[in-house]
């Protein structure tokens, strides 16, 4: 029996060791970060890595901003977008621990008020579902109802009941910010205190995460922060930060490198802090087990030979990678992308922030966890993943321009004269779009969402083109307008080839004439 216990930890120990990343493999690390940087055309990005109660990696490359040229450093401030909802899940996590909350329980029970597209979708609407994208919808629908707009969280909420299913209820995945939103709103709904009071009290300054803040007004209280960029006709340019209040729970969190690195200890401790237990765990176990099944299509299969499976748990991705189970999500904001990562068994985790709207974390994500897991298999993850994404944009570019080319018909005009497509147009997603008409040329005002305004250009028929100036990575769109059998005005619909804004889900009718 002595043996077979010695052993056993002989074996624990060596797994430790392994996961402990030699001084060698980070130097390695950090050239090729480094490197990755500059072919990607990234400003600037801050990475961690860390054990349960190590820090063994945490720097800034590159700059803040292209204008000032701050250098980054570990404790820089990037928005990490949907990272935040692993902290809403924990936020309800602690009710359950506490008793207050049931992960089954009924949405209804907390939100009297709340609806969906079908009326025993409704009822049956579990807070386990609201954290696990399976409720019917499809990926980001009703998006365009929060991004950027002067809606409340429950006004967004209450909104969802119009939004139209793609799928049958918990029959498949389909990524919701909104009901992360929703599930945000039980907090105060049981406790009397905000989302955002509350995960602050709770988890960030628990945690020593004290420069991290969920709302981007408080940066103006804040140093050492980076910059959003995009691209602009092919120009790196900065853009704004982005008010994410609305949306928080499913969102708004902005942190650095080093302090996410402390919630990545706090999971790879599981819930202790110092004395203190946040969360049992029982509920890192429930966080961390597959709710929803996501598909590996045969070509990631074969990209990925060594992944088996791919879930959704409560507020994490799930999949294994060369043998060992990966928990993981990442988050997408106006000019920053994040990536954060732990492997349990391994007892390590990364995470990656980047102020550039750039797949560079993903490359960098698998890097760092084939040297990490010591993958015999050398691969140079971010050479061949930029090579993929440079001749798929160009192959996109050429087959965009060879269909507008045919579509496009030569000598056409507008059906009417330009003041018969002026109006106020709604529907129920989403309240107003104005046209207007100025000095010949039509605008169009999306009135709740600022920087949803822009100039139209005649392009056939009853078609418009059009573009937002303030929302530069959106490229430019259609505006179509449908007429009645007596030539009128009926409705609009709005079309910008995109991949987070369906903007045909707005069934825009024409209701008034311009005030």
């Amino acid at each position: 029996m002595l043996k077979k216990i010695l052993t056993t930890f002989a074996i624990a120990s060596t797994l430790l060791i392994h996961a402990q990343p030699s001084s060698e493999q980070l130097a390695n690390l950090r050239q090729y970060y480094q490197k990755a940087l500059e072919e990607w055309n990234v400003p600037g990005m801050s990475i961690a890595i860390v054990s349960n109660d190590s820090i063994y990696f945490s720097q800034g490359f590159g700059v803040t901003d292209i204008l000032t040229l701050q250098k980054v450093d570990e404790h820089t401030l990037f928005a990490v977008a949907s990272n935040t909802k692993a902290f809403t899940s924990s936020a309800l996590a602690m009710l359950v621990d506490e008793g207050k909350l049931r992960w089954n329980d009924k949405v209804q029970q907390y939100l009297p008020w709340f609806q969906l597209y079908d009326p025993y979708v409704t009822s049956e609407m579990s807070v386990t579902d609201l954290l696990t994208h399976r409720s019917g919808l499809k990926t980001f629908s009703g998006d365009l109802i929060w991004y950027g707009s002067s809606y409340t969280r429950e006004e967004i909420i209450r909104k969802a009941k119009y939004l139209k299913p793609a799928h049958g209820f918990r029959e498949q995945f389909g990524y919701s910010n909104i009901l992360y939103l929703t599930a945000g709103e039980i907090i105060p709904a049981i406790t009397g205190q905000q989302w955002d009071d509350f995960v602050k009290e709770r988890i960030l300054l628990p945690i020593g995460m004290k420069r991290s803040t969920l709302h981007v007004k408080e940066l103006a209280n804040r140093d050492n922060i980076a910059q959003p960029h995009t691209y602009v006709d092919g120009q790196l340019k900065t853009i704004p930060w982005l008010d994410w209040d609305n949306i928080g729970p499913a969102g708004s969190l902005i942190s650095s490198a080093y302090e996410m690195g402390l919630w990545l200890q706090m999971h790879l401790n599981n819930g202790i802090v110092g004395k203190d237990t946040l969360l049992s765990s029982n509920r890192f176990f429930e966080m961390q087990s597959p709710q929803t099944i996501n598909q590996v299509s045969m070509g990631s299969q074969k990209r990925f030979p060594s992944t088996h499976f791919k879930a959704y748990g409560l507020g994490w991705s799930l999949m294994d990678y060369q043998g060992r189970k990966i928990v993981s999500h990442n988050g997408g904001y106006d000019g920053m992308i994040s990536q954060t990562l732990f492997i349990p068994e391994e007892n390590i985790g990364f995470v990656i922030l980047t102020n550039s709207l750039s797949s560079v974390y993903y490359p960098l994500m698998y890097k760092t966890l084939d040297v990490l897991l010591e993958n015999p298999v050398e691969k140079d993850w971010s050479t061949e993943i930029l090579s993929l994404i440079k001749a798929g944009e160009q192959q996109a570019k050429l087959a965009q321009e060879a269909e507008e080319k045919q579509k496009k018909e030569a000598n056409t005009k507008p059906s009417l004269p330009l003041s018969e497509y002026t109006g106020i147009y709604s529907c129920p997603i989403y309240d107003e779009v104005e046209i207007l008409e100025e000095k010949g040329n039509l605008y169009l005002n999306m009135k709740k969402t600022p920087d949803f305004q822009g100039q139209m250009t005649y392009y056939q028929h009853n078609t418009f083109k059009v573009t937002f100036p303030a929302s530069p990575s959106l490229p430019a769109g259609f505006v179509t307008f449908n007429l009645d059998r007596n030539s009128k005005v009926s409705a609009l619909e709005i079309f910008i080839d995109n991949p987070d804004f369906d903007f045909t889900e707005l069934e825009l009718k024409k209701v008034r004439e311009s005030e």
